[in-house]
């Protein structure tokens, strides 16, 4: 199963960027790059962390002549889209989405698509006897998700992360919720030993809920986020042998009951309400 197709982005429109400038003004009409905006005058914005040049970013395009190769896999890094062939002017890529009032990286280290993985382990909440609660006005069973408080933004969200040069999303899947949500950077190597075998097997079986474009903060007119959201649901409590220990791009971590109130970070909450369809859950 996997949630409706993104065809549109609010999060990275009329907005302050995250620790930067303030995006141009772009009229939801004018969203598509198929609709006609002489006007358009995007903020050129890519953070001084990404233009230093970390060994996570590319290089900065400075001319239409580079040696990028998008819509394709260059070398180790991935720039094929989930969404499809996306558009490539002068050298620069292009939003599949839309405009968003900026043009460069902004936090973001990869031009094009930045690809990502977001683990959904779930769990039905039980009360003291270990029996499965239910909603007493839906009298469906209430899941709980794993969720962490993000540094940046301070909202709660699933603990995924960047899908590294080279790495599959499996893996990344498993060592972002190891970092994340139990802390295992800072375990010595009998403790990760241990995390990873139960993680290999907690994590043999998940059911992919979404592949596509991310509706996210830190979206530009040439960089974007797009993830693999996958659900991990832990139908006989075996992440209960886990303390969860926020990594350090958490400032919390919790189970989180689900249902429809909840918040969360940017397109996080398709992710989590194509988790409660899936298992059929309370919502």
């Amino acid at each position: 199963m996997k949630v409706a197709r993104l065809s549109t982005h609010s999060s990275c429109i009329n907005t302050a960027y995250l620790k930067g400038p303030q995006r141009g003004n772009v009229p939801a009409e004018k969203v598509p790059f198929s609709a006609a905006f002489p006007d358009y005058k995007p903020v050129v914005y890519t953070a001084p962390s990404v233009a230093s040049g970390p060994v996570w970013a590319d290089k900065d395009i400075t001319a239409p002549m580079h040696s990028m190769a998008f819509n394709a896999l260059d070398g180790k890094v991935n720039r094929v889209s989930h969404y499809g062939k996306y558009p490539v002017e002068n050298g620069f890529p292009i939003n599949p989405i839309g405009r968003t009032g900026m043009t460069g990286r902004g936090l973001l280290g990869k031009w094009g698509p930045n690809h990502a993985a977001d683990p959904v382990v779930t769990r039905w909440k039980r009360d003291a006897k270990g029996e499965i609660v239910k909603d007493s006005k839906s009298s469906k069973p209430i899941l709980e998700f794993v969720g962490i408080k993000r540094n940046d933004t301070g909202e709660w969200a699933i603990p995924g992360g960047m899908v590294d040069a080279g790495d599959t999303v499996s893996l990344t899947l498993k060592k972002e919720f190891g970092e994340e949500a139990l802390n295992s950077i800072e375990m010595d190597e009998a403790a990760k030993a241990k995390v990873r075998k139960n993680l290999d097997e907690l994590f043999k079986h998940g059911t992919t809920l979404y592949k596509g474009y991310v509706d996210d903060p830190r979206n530009t007119d040439n960089a974007w986020m797009e993830t693999v959201a996958v659900n991990f649901h832990d139908s006989s409590n075996g992440f209960n042998s886990f303390k969860l220990h926020a990594g350090d791009d958490a400032g919390a971590v919790s189970w989180i009951a689900i249902d429809s109130a909840i918040k969360l970070y940017a397109s996080h909450m398709l992710f989590i309400e194509a988790a409660v369809a899936v298992n059929q859950a309370h919502w």
